[in-house]
C-alpha cells in the first residue's frame, strides 16, 4: 500500500490541510513526524539541551553594549531579560521571536496533522530524537547564530518578517524547489551556510527509517517543505533506493 510524504510549514496564520492530504491521512495508518510531538516529556527533553556546551555565554559572545541591546529588545518583546537565557543557544531565543514576525495568531500544521491523527485513533511518532535535532545547534557556530540574532534585534524583526511572508507563500504555492531557494539565498548564514547540517544529513538519516516503517503499514510523514526539494532531499534519495514517488494531483 502506498505512503504518503508531505511538507509541513513549523508557523503560518492559516493551517487548513487540502482534500487530498486528508484523504492521504484517511489512507494511512500511523504518522511520522520529524520528532514525535504528541510525546509529552518532549519539552523536557528540548529544554535539557537548549544550553551551550562547555558553560559558553551570550554575554561572552557579545560586547557588553551589544548584549544590553538585546537585553532591552527581549525585555519590549518577551517581557523577559536575556540574563535568564545567557546560557541558551542563541537560535532557541531567535526561534521564541518566530511568532512576532506574523500578523496572526501562529499555529503549526504538525499540530493539525496531530489532531486528524489521534481523531483516527492512530499512533504518532518521530523520524528522530529531540537530541538530534538539537545537536544541529551544537555543530552550527554558535558565533554565527548570536551574530544572526543580533541582526534581527537590530533590524526590529524588519527583514525577517519580509522574508518569513515570502516563505509563506512559496508554501502555499506548494513550490518546494521554491522554499530550497529561499533558504540557499537567505541573507541568514544560519539558514544559507549550513544546509547539511539542517537538512542533507538529516534526510540521508531518515531513508532507511522511513524504508524500514513503510514495509510495515502505511505511513504518512510530515516533514518540514525543505526536506523534500533539491538532489539530496527526501523525494530524490527515495528515488535512488527505487521508490516511485510521484505529486498527488
Amino acid at each position: 500500500k502506498p505512503s504518503y510524504l508531505f511538507g509541513t510549514i513549523h508557523l503560518t496564520c492559516d493551517t487548513s490541510l487540502d482534500e487530498n492530504t486528508l484523504n492521504a491521512l484517511e489512507a494511512t495508518e500511523q504518522l511520522y513526524l520529524e520528532l514525535d510531538m504528541d510525546d509529552k516529556s518532549i519539552q523536557m527533553q528540548m529544554m535539557k539541551l537548549m544550553m551551550m556546551k562547555n558553560g559558553t555565554k551570550l554575554s561572552t559572545l557579545l560586547s557588553p553594549e551589544d548584549f544590553k541591546i538585546l537585553d532591552d529588545f527581549m525585555k519590549k518583546n518577551l517581557n523577559m531579560s536575556a540574563k535568564l537565557f545567557d546560557g541558551f543557544k542563541p537560535f532557541m531565543i531567535s526561534s521564541m521571536l518566530f511568532p512576532k514576525m506574523l500578523d496572526c495568531k501562529s499555529e503549526s500544521v504538525e499540530s493539525e496533522l496531530i489532531k486528524i491523527t489521534k481523531e483516527q485513533n492512530e499512533e504518532i511518532f518521530g523520524l528522530e530524537k529531540a537530541e538530534d535535532q538539537m545537536k544541529v545547534f551544537d555543530e552550527i557556530s554558535y558565533q554565527d547564530q548570536v551574530d544572526e540574532l543580533l541582526k534581527t534585534v537590530k533590524d526590529n524583526l524588519e527583514k525577517d518578517k519580509k522574508e518569513f511572508q515570502e516563505m509563506i507563500t512559496i508554501y502555499q504555492n506548494k513550490d518546494i524547489e521554491g522554499m530550497l531557494k529561499l533558504m540557499n539565498e537567505s541573507d541568514n548564514k544560519i539558514t544559507s551556510e549550513n544546509q547539511d547540517i539542517l537538512l542533507n544529513d538529516r534526510n540521508k538519516k531518515w531513508i532507511p527509517i522511513m524504508i524500514k516503517i513503510m514495509k510495515d503499514k502505511p505511513t504518512f510523514f510530515g516533514v518540514g517543505a525543505g526536506h523534500l526539494a533539491g538532489e539530496e532531499g527526501v523525494i530524490k534519495l527515495l528515488r535512488k533506493k527505487g521508490y516511485k514517488v510521484e505529486a498527488v494531483q
